[in-house]
């Protein structure tokens, strides 16, 4: 079977956290932080949803996603293609570049293998 509920629900559920984030806090450290730690396991749990590949290679992908984005912002991506204004473009885009942000990508997909490892070995 490819599609993979249990991965989608996570996917959900992340996501809609990350929306609440997005619309309730503006400052702090689940904004800046918690939610860039969150953003890479919700991209992953979408990506492990619909494509059938080992974790390491969806933990691989999902952190040069995310670190694709970081970039954009670091050569102001939204000013490029016009979307500077657009809020929705802000929020899934980004827009200020950060090293911590980056640091928030790689713990976050940490505990995705940390959690697929102990999966597995379950499993077995």
């Amino acid at each position: 079977m490819l599609f993979k509920p249990g991965y989608f629900k996570a996917f959900l559920i992340l996501l809609i956290i990350e929306i609440c984030i997005a619309t309730f806090i503006t400052t702090g450290f689940i904004r800046h932080t918690a939610g860039d730690f969150l953003v890479v396991i919700m991209l992953y749990c979408l990506l492990k949803s619909f494509i059938n590949i080992k974790p390491l290679f969806a933990a691989w992908i999902t952190l040069l996603i995310a670190t694709g984005i970081e970039v954009g912002q670091f050569f102001d991506l939204l000013d490029e293609l016009g979307l500077r204004e657009n809020r929705l473009a802000n929020i899934i885009l980004g827009n200020a570049f950060s090293y911590g942000d980056l640091l928030a990508y790689l713990m976050g997909i940490i505990a995705v293998m940390i959690v697929e490892h102990r999966r597995e070995n379950r499993l077995a």
